[in-house]
């Protein structure tokens, strides 16, 4: 690690003692070494505080911080990049899977491309016991050169996870912190893909693992899922339709704050109203994880040779 760091990687974690050290051997294992990895621990009551302190121990490349309070989970990814100060930047979930060449391979890409905001792979889903289950193929046109394609895509197609892509921390910096209504997640990544063209790399390099105690599933109704991603969102004052109306407001809002021309905040606008006219065609809302499981041994991946932390590797 160098003394300033290019890349900023933002872990985020409440009680995430499950699957967080394999989580840690991925990232640390990584072939693209330059990074430093920030902890924002959210005042957890399992066994992640010791897991932290005992990589962080190992690695000077992590930085731990422990929040003195649950404050749910959106404040904390929103804190967690606060403490970040490298060029790029990227969050990372405490119980997914990376292959060893994905930081390389996306931060290859945004420095093959200026023009590119955000860079990510293709992606697989895995079950609690790292088992591919799904394969995800990636179809949103976010590579367009025009702002309005962009966001027609990401209303109407199925979404990856560029969320967890490695970005340009300067463009994320201009752009509204994650909120905690419902769906907040999708009009984030929104206002970002207004603002320049991703990338996605070829190559499956990214594992989400879906498992009981995930947030989602945890978390079943939308006013659940909400009171996790902030528990001010409790209460009376936060019904569901206030939560469903912020979330068509956050697309709005994205339009408006983003640098467009006048035709292009019309046709992000037009694609807006169809898409509120239509309710998305159906599927546009459905999670990878919810689709027919494949045959993995149909897949030519091996997440032992893929994944550092799979194939024994400990700082």
């Amino acid at each position: 690690m160098t003394a300033h760091p290019r890349l900023s990687i933002g872990l985020p974690v409440y009680n995430g003692e499950e699957y967080l050290a394999e989580a840690l051997d991925a990232l640390l294992g990584q072939t693209y070494e330059d990074f430093e990895l920030v902890i924002s621990d959210n005042a957890s009551t399992d066994g992640t505080q010791e897991i932290c302190r005992k990589y962080a121990a190992q690695d000077p490349r992590i930085r731990y911080l422990r929040l003195p309070r649950n404050v749910g989970a959106a404040p904390n990814h929103n804190y967690v990049f606060t403490q970040c100060h490298g060029e790029l930047f990227k969050w990372a979930s405490h119980d997914d899977l990376y292959a060893r060449d994905l930081l390389r391979r996306c931060v290859e890409a945004l420095d093959e491309r200026p023009e590119v905001i955000l860079a990510h792979a293709d992606q697989a889903v895995i079950d609690e016991e790292g088992r591919v289950k799904v394969p995800y193929a990636y179809t949103l046109a976010t590579d367009s050169p025009r702002a309005p394609e962009r966001f027609r895509s990401m209303l109407f197609e199925p979404g990856g996870d560029d969320f967890y892509g490695v970005m340009r921390a300067d463009v994320l910096r201009r752009v509204r912190p994650h909120d905690s209504y419902h769906h907040a997640d999708r009009t984030f990544v929104a206002e970002i893909g207004l603002r320049g063209p991703f990338h996605q790399v070829p190559e499956l390099l990214y594992f989400r693992r879906d498992h009981p105690t995930r947030a989602e599933r945890a978390n079943p109704s939308k006013r659940s899922r909400c009171v996790n991603l902030d528990p001010r969102r409790a209460g009376l004052l936060h019904p569901t339709p206030r939560l469903l109306a912020e979330y068509v407001w956050g697309f709005v809002a994205a339009i408006r704050r983003t640098p467009l021309s006048a035709a292009d905040r019309r046709a992000c606008y037009g694609h807006l109203a169809a898409w509120a006219a239509s309710r998305a065609r159906p599927g546009a809302g459905e999670r990878v994880e919810d689709r027919a499981p494949v045959d993995p041994a149909k897949l030519d991946v091996s997440l032992d040779a893929l994944v550092a932390g799979r194939a024994g590797k400990r700082p």
